[in-house]
């Protein structure tokens, strides 16, 4: 049984939303400036464009959120935008965010989940795998100069 429950972006959560993004990428990497644009702007970049953020929250206090972009695909989204609290990380809210993505993308029948990421964040790379993501080839223009790794889910 988990401590936390599951629930969708409102307003007054994009807070929340940017400061968990910003700091994961302070601790592992950097702000890129297309972070700063989605994350400062998540209904402009996500919401309107029919997308989906999600939060795990417990009582008052949001420990992690996940975002699932559209792509040119509209049954493929990116998911993207994954981040814990510090002090909750360990605790599998991550794994639960991404679990809650794919139950709702095979809801949704989506086609598939795909993601950029980096490999030296192995235990998110180990997850992924253990889920049925596989890797991808990396296109030359991959948003993300950090992402050395482009894996998906197919249903």
């Amino acid at each position: 049984m988990k401590a936390f429950e599951i629930i969708p972006f409102e307003n007054r959560y994009a807070k929340n939303f940017y400061e968990l993004n910003i700091e994961w990428l302070q601790t592992y990497f950097y702000v890129e400036p297309f972070d700063e644009d989605v994350l400062s702007k998540p209904e402009t970049y996500i919401i309107d464009k029919g997308g989906h953020i999600f939060f795990a929250k417990s009582n008052d206090l949001i420990l992690g959120t996940v975002a699932l972009m559209p792509t040119k695909d509209p049954l493929v989204f990116e998911l993207t935008k994954m981040a814990v609290l510090p002090n909750q990380r360990g605790q599998k809210i991550g794994q639960h965010l991404l679990q809650h993505c794919i139950d709702f993308a095979r809801e949704h029948k989506l086609k598939s989940l795909m993601l950029y990421s980096a490999t030296k964040l192995e235990n998110a790379i180990y997850i992924y795998r253990k889920l049925g993501f596989i890797e991808l080839k990396l296109e030359k223009n991959s948003p993300y100069v950090r992402s050395d790794i482009k894996m998906e889910l197919t249903f």
